[in-house]
């Protein structure tokens, strides 16, 4: 299935969904009735029953992404942006006082935002703090990673 999604990566939700439907659903189909087979034959409480009943109570979320050719066949994208968060959980302890604690969560919001919108978190800090000091309070949304123009994060120049 994995194979399969390489093969439509960066096509339209439409043709996602008609190759899903075509190619993985059929895999899934014979899944489904494997799993149902096997469950047949092992004890209730061994614990490959007990991993077959779990996928097979959650089937319509596994199979959810056959159905809608916008959503990803896995979460991988949002655990990798979110990766930054738990390795930086321990880190947090040690930023010296509630009000350091607020700004590095700032600043992490800011540098996940923009790498999210595609732009280079160095190149849009830079231009945000080099602007924010003459920059008018109430229109401060104008320096928002999606509102600012900036290099994107491929273009970046390396330092």
């Amino acid at each position: 299935m994995y194979e399969i999604e390489k093969e439509i990566r960066g096509r339209s939700p439409d043709e996602r969904r008609e190759v899903r439907n075509a190619r993985s659903c059929p895999l899934l189909d014979s899944l489904h009735d494997w799993l149902e087979a096997s469950l047949t034959k092992l004890s209730k409480k061994s614990d490959t029953s007990v991993a077959i009943r779990y996928a097979l109570t959650r089937w319509d979320a596994l199979t959810r992404y056959c159905d809608d050719g916008r959503i990803e066949i896995d979460n991988n994208g949002a655990e990798r942006a979110l990766r930054a968060v738990a390795i930086g959980r321990k880190n947090y302890l040690f930023a010296g006082s509630d009000r350091g604690g607020e700004r590095a969560a700032t600043f992490y919001s800011l540098i996940g935002t923009a790498k999210l919108n595609g732009l280079d978190p160095e190149a849009y800090l830079r231009q945000v703090l080099t602007r924010i000091a003459d920059h008018p309070i109430n229109r401060i949304e104008e320096l928002l990673p999606w509102n600012i123009t900036t290099a994107p994060a491929s273009s970046a120049p390396t330092l």
